[in-house]
């Protein structure tokens, strides 16, 4: 098959869930190109991003000139060398009466310029729904062909909707082929907002399990616990309250270390607040760190914290990737009441769930880890197994080319994806 992935930017060192579903229809046989934008930081990027030689086979969107003039002037040379290849899609493009601004601005003549080279794909996989939105229109212009499924993780229907409405995927909803989202959580909301239940299957995002480790949790010789969390800096990953709870749990267990690993928006606000705290010995904010790195620190600690919070703009999480890789390494955990995560970390048995915003809980939960040290064996085989049985990427990627099949197969509407313990298949009904 040949497949067209649309998404935001790429290659993005936190979404390997993308780039894992990539390398995987790679290695099954199959074409894959991928379009979006550039990345913010292009300097730290997963090792199989140049294995796969995946920037070969990428199509970056264009720059739109901020001067008008400019712009108009480099618009007129794309419509001149690029008319007589699709003179209907350049044309569709200028259509402001359909488009609005998007096509009176030129923006959408930039756009799809990257698309003209192939145009014709069996699937258009569009990552997150604020892509498939694009991803229809580039459709209809005839930018692109192909069957469109669009998969929806997380800000896309809990931010992106509250921010713009409960209607902004009313026409991808009737006109896609197909969608998957992450979670079960996620799949009841994009119903609610009017999917068609039958054009809809869980598909979550997998790991390969092989990279990460698994390591029975033991105390150490030096005494030290150390904690860790992995995710961006922002709001909606609630690391303050985990920051809090550190610092109450220190008061009676000094010999507490806490690595948090990522980088945002939040990052000052972070410094200030370990420094108020006076736990700036114990607490430390380490970056942006590449896979290998993560897995090289998480490997020396004993508990991982996953606080993840509805952030005030709604934005909410599905079950994190960086949770499963702790939970397949062996470490137990600590997440939240939210969103897709209660889906992945089974309460009491491969760690504990919390309320949203409680640092009193999760220190007590952190206290609880601490002083029983025998109960992390059993807890961190429990995640990893149930890792293995439900998030396997290699697992994953054989049902998501059979979903492909299907889609292209017109066979969505009378089959259904399951997913008993421990194999995934599909099964017509």
């Amino acid at each position: 098959m040949k497949i067209a992935f649309i998404v935001n930017k790429f290659p993005v060192l936190s979404e390997t869930f993308i780039l894992n579903q990539i390398t995987g229809l790679i290695n099954r046989g199959h074409e894959v190109h991928i379009y979006g934008s550039p990345p913010d930081d292009a300097s730290k990027f997963h090792p199989d991003v140049e294995t796969y030689n995946l920037l070969k086979h990428t199509y970056y969107a264009l720059s739109v000139p901020k001067n008008h003039f400019w712009r108009l002037l480099k618009g007129l040379g794309f419509i001149i060398a690029n008319f007589n290849q699709a003179p209907l899609v350049i044309l569709r493009s200028l259509n402001f009466f359909r488009y609005g601004r998007n096509a009176a601005s030129l923006r959408l003549l930039y756009s799809i310029i990257p698309f003209l080279k192939v145009r014709s794909y069996d699937i258009i996989h569009c990552q997150f729904g604020i892509q498939g939105n694009q991803g229809l229109i580039y459709r209809e212009l005839g930018a692109i062909q192909g069957k469109l499924i669009t998969c929806f993780r997380g800000y896309d229907i809990s931010w992106y909707v509250q921010e713009y409405g409960e209607q902004v995927y009313d026409e991808l909803f009737i006109k896609g082929d197909f969608f998957l989202t992450n979670c079960e959580f996620f799949k009841k909301r994009i119903i609610k907002l009017g999917c068609d239940q039958n054009k809809v299957v869980v598909h979550g995002s997998g790991i390969d399990c092989s990279r990460f480790q698994f390591k029975v949790r033991k105390l150490k010789s030096d005494g030290k616990i150390r904690i860790a969390t992995t995710g961006r800096l922002v709001e909606k990953k609630g690391i303050e309250y985990a920051i809090r709870a550190v610092a109450k749990v220190l008061k009676n267990h000094e010999n507490v270390e806490y690595n948090i690993i990522g980088d945002g928006e939040l990052k000052a606000h972070f410094q200030q607040v370990i420094r108020e705290l006076g736990v700036a010995e114990h607490i430390k904010l380490l970056g942006w760190k590449n896979q290998q790195e993560i897995i090289e620190i998480l490997d020396r600690a004993h508990i991982f914290i996953a606080p993840s919070v509805t952030a005030k703009n709604g934005n909410q999480d599905a079950p994190v990737n960086t949770l499963k890789e702790a939970m397949a390494m062996g470490l137990p955990v600590i997440g939240t009441f939210h969103g897709g995560i209660p889906e992945l970390v089974q309460d009491g048995i491969s760690g504990f769930l919390v309320p949203e915003r409680d640092a009193d809980a999760i220190a007590e939960k952190l206290s609880y880890f601490i002083e029983h040290p025998e109960i992390w064996e059993q807890m961190g085989k429990a995640g990893r197994a149930y890792v293995e049985a439900h998030y396997d990427i290699h697992k994953l990627n054989d049902e998501l080319v059979e979903i492909y099949r299907q889609v292209l197969a017109n066979n969505l509407y009378s089959c259904r994806v399951q997913q008993p313990q421990p194999t995934i298949t599909t099964e017509c009904v």
